[in-house]
């Protein structure tokens, strides 16, 4: 039951993050809000790639980054960080959908070579904590980094501010 509830949240969001990826114009992929910070491709690629860390977190005990098989990375073309979405999105849901409930309370961690990084956490947690709200928190970023760039920003729980306004503007009666 447990892994049925993740996994009827992890479909839902999923599409939320797919309609954020498509509503990324390919022109601001360079862009930086801070010296600081990721370009608008960086954040997306990170996005898309963090689907690919649940074939490690749902069905391995440890995760050591030294082992991950990460791809050429490419920041500059959306059409291939949607396509890295849809790859890595299809590896999750099926590991999601393979779990049992009796995992969810074993430990896991995150190593790199022998230095752990992430210490031993049941795995509901991190499946909860390390891979869907990391999803939401850089989704979150994202809507920033389109709006400083003036694009429209999807409804992800319902309309957006700009949807509202519209929507009033319609309702009211011409005079």
């Amino acid at each position: 039951m447990l892994v049925k509830l993740l996994l009827g949240e992890f479909l839902r969001e999923a599409e939320s993050t797919r309609k954020l990826l498509h509503s990324i114009p390919q022109n601001i992929l360079n862009f930086k809000p801070s010296t600081t910070s990721w370009t608008t491709g960086q954040l997306a690629w990170h996005i898309a790639e963090i689907y690919n860390w649940y074939p490690y977190t749902v069905h391995g005990n440890v995760f050591n980054m030294d082992e991950y098989e990460d791809v050429e990375r490419d920041y500059t073309d959306i059409e291939k960080i949607k396509a890295r979405f849809e790859e890595n999105f299809k590896k999750a849901k099926q590991s999601l959908e393979t779990a049992t409930d009796e995992q969810m309370s074993d430990l896991w961690k995150m190593t790199v070579g022998e230095k752990t990084v992430l210490p031993e956490t049941p795995r509901i947690q991190v499946i909860r904590g390390f891979l869907m709200n990391h999803i939401y928190h850089h989704r979150g970023e994202m809507i920033i980094y389109l709006r400083i760039n003036g694009c429209k920003v999807p409804g992800l729980y319902g309309p957006t501010y700009e949807d509202e306004q519209a929507m009033q503007a319609e309702a009211k009666p011409t005079e």
